[in-house]
């Protein structure tokens, strides 16, 4: 669904992807872990259009992506909930949900994404700035998911969430994968969400992947080395 190949992203002069190779089946989870610094960012905002690529390719399904603008990208069908959120704090929850309507012609939410988050139907009508980090997160995955991708991108979603929140997330992205067929990409450095969530997690060292490994098959102890070195 999602096939990435000899991917290399810089800013200016200062490489910082150095030729990524990244495959993402239909309705897999897909975790890239590694520690702050790593890449893990860049890779999520070059796959987006906001980093330009250097070199390399980024397929959508049979779709070549790597030169189309960002808006052009979620029209084609990759979402993108950024680290920190971004919501729009004026805006109402329900305001924020609709603004991942535009590609996608319809005017109204539809109703599976308050089944999948039934506190943001509690709040529709309070501001996105009146909300726990924990219901922030939420709605930016219902805004994303408001476009009808078929690739979703996260960047760094457990930052400042509660664990307890954390290991609800984990099950509703579960969720979203196996109703909506989704696949979806994580970047994170909490290992325990990633095994919680992963169907396979790879990880990137100084802009390359350095591991990958089926959930199954996991050396978790190298793994958590590379996360604490």
């Amino acid at each position: 669904m999602l096939n990435v190949n000899g991917l290399r992203a810089a800013y200016g002069e200062s490489e910082v992807l150095h030729g990524i190779d990244l495959p993402v089946a239909p309705a897999e989870i897909v975790v890239i872990m590694g520690r702050n610094g790593m890449g893990k960012t860049t890779l999520m905002k070059t796959l987006m259009g906001i980093v330009p690529v250097k070199a390399g390719d980024i397929l959508l399904g049979d779709a070549p992506i790597g030169a189309m603008r960002p808006h052009q990208r979620v029209a084609h069908g990759l979402a993108y909930v950024p680290q920190g959120r971004m919501i729009f704090s004026a805006m109402t929850v329900q305001e924020n949900v609709e603004t991942g309507l535009t590609v996608t012609g319809r005017r109204q939410v539809p109703g599976d994404i308050y089944e999948l988050f039934p506190v943001l139907r509690e709040m529709k009508a309070r501001r996105g700035g009146n909300l726990s980090g924990g219901q922030q997160q939420q709605l930016a995955i219902a805004r994303a998911l408001a476009s009808d991708p078929k690739v979703l991108l996260l960047d760094e979603p457990t930052e400042g969430i509660q664990p307890s929140i954390i290991r609800e997330m984990a099950r509703t992205l579960r969720r979203i994968r196996d109703e909506r067929g989704l696949s979806i990409l994580i970047s994170e450095q909490v290992l325990s969400f990633a095994l919680d969530v992963a169907d396979r997690v790879m990880v990137i060292e100084n802009g390359q992947i350095v591991h990958d490994a089926p959930r199954a098959g996991l050396d978790e102890a190298r793994v958590a080395r590379f996360l604490s070195v």
